[in-house]
């Protein structure tokens, strides 16, 4: 069933956060807390994104705070808080600053929205989810992280770009870590239901699938001093919408795997269903040997990122 007026915090008011929120609320969503340690900012933003309504012709509320008691009783928070990526950086340089500012984000939203779904866009996102999952103590189907459908939206641009079709015909599946390690499925990404391995030559699907890959970077060294922010923004807030009204959408994302996919205890990018109670199903594709030894070669990687959170004493 729709969550009946549902409450949904975004926590960092940065380009990532300030534009989810608006994405929310300019879709009729949920209203929307928006909230970030610097003061005047979350205000500020909220202020104008509201001054906005006439205009967009909504009626959501979006406020701004600094207090985590407003958050009180989210139905779903979205964690977009910490640094971002610079020319010449990884996703997992990050790694240990942004574990301490999820790890406190994590330890709020347990004391406010104890009931609440979790969803993770902070990088290096996959070990972010982990911590998020470790601190909370939630079961795995209320914390998952937003990768796949970020990297799958890439790749469906690339995709229509190519052929010179709309995006609403193209699907693309992308799997594994939110990094360099990241699986595009060709066999799995169509265009009205034909596989693009029969639209395509092999040659151009490779490339992109390599510019799915570097789809972040290829931003960051465009911006020079910072990072992705609309794909984001946009792919948080359809997770959001998916959840809050129930629509069981079926999405890429951050997941614990307990067995699926030969793979176990690690958060890594599957097929999922999602629902109001968060990930209702995961989903099991019939990979070829290649595709899922490239799977279980980005799950390693993550493995070994996770492993330096305990290094770092942050679990």
């Amino acid at each position: 069933m729709p969550i009946k007026n549902p409450k949904v915090t975004v926590v960092g008011a940065g380009n990532v956060g300030a534009t989810c929120a608006q994405r929310l609320a300019e879709k009729n969503i949920c209203d929307v807390v928006l909230i970030d340690i610097i003061e005047g900012i979350p205000q500020g933003k909220s202020l104008d994104l509201m001054e906005a309504r006439p205009v967009e012709l909504h009626d959501r509320k979006i406020t701004g705070t600094n207090d985590y008691k407003q958050t009180k009783d989210s139905d779903v928070v979205v964690i977009t808080a910490g640094i971002a990526r610079k020319p010449g950086m990884s996703r997992d340089d990050l790694l240990k600053t942004n574990a301490e500012i999820v790890g406190s984000v994590t330890d709020e939203i347990v004391k406010q929205s104890p009931d609440s779904i979790i969803i993770v866009v902070s990088n290096p996102l996959d070990v972010m989810t982990h911590l998020s999952w470790i601190k909370s103590k939630f079961p795995p189907h209320r914390v998952f992280g937003m990768a796949g459908v970020l990297d799958s939206a890439r790749m469906r641009f690339f995709i229509a770009e190519a052929l010179n079709v709309s995006t609403e015909d193209v699907q693309a599946m992308v799997l594994g870590g939110h990094g360099d390690q990241m699986v595009p499925l060709p066999r799995f990404s169509t265009v009205s239901g034909i596989p693009i391995t029969e639209l395509l030559p092999p040659q151009k699907i490779n490339e992109i699938n390599e510019r799915t890959k570097n789809g972040g970077i290829e931003i960051v060294n465009h911006l020079k001093t910072g990072s992705a922010f609309y794909a984001p923004a946009s792919s948080a807030a359809t997770m959001v919408e998916s959840i809050v009204q129930d629509r069981k959408r079926i999405f890429p994302v951050a997941a614990y795997v307990s067995g699926e996919y030969g793979l176990k205890d690690v958060f890594v990018g599957v097929p999922v269903k999602l629902g109001s109670k968060g990930i209702e199903e995961i989903i099991e594709l019939k990979l070829a040997p290649e595709e899922l030894e490239a799977l279980h070669k980005s799950a390693e990687v993550v493995k070994k990122n996770i492993a330096k959170l305990s290094e770092l004493s942050l679990v």
